[in-house]
């Protein structure tokens, strides 16, 4: 089994009341939300600058990809789940295999998602 609790959390998402209810589902699987951000400048700054164990990205970002952060994560080598809110993830060609998760989602399936991102202890 995977433990999710003490790993720290990049939160990446526009709309606010979505943004706390992710933040508290996170929270409840024992996850700590280290930082957030709900635009791209912000999400590029933190995803280079911030200590984080996983990241779960919104792929629009107010009408802005969220690939740019993705890039950044990837050359970290930090794990990342996209979640988008369309019928199916219009992820880049580069980006297929990432995980993603369709909004709206269940606390029972963000966790399903994020055991498979995180390494066994």
């Amino acid at each position: 089994m995977v433990e999710l609790s003490g790993a720290r959390a990049l939160l990446v998402e526009d709309e606010g009341l979505v943004a706390l209810m992710l933040e508290d589902m996170l929270e409840e699987l024992g996850l700590k939300v280290v930082a957030s951000a709900a635009h791209l400048p912000k999400a590029c700054e933190l995803a280079t600058t911030a200590s984080f164990d996983v990241a779960l990205l919104d792929v629009n970002l107010a009408g802005q990809f969220v690939f740019p952060v993705a890039h950044i994560l990837r050359a970290r080598k930090i794990p990342f789940l996209f979640s988008t809110g369309y019928g199916g993830p219009p992820l880049e060609e580069e980006f297929r295999n990432t995980p993603a998760i369709g909004k709206p989602f269940s606390i029972d399936q963000l966790e399903e998602k994020l055991r498979t991102l995180l390494p066994r202890p």
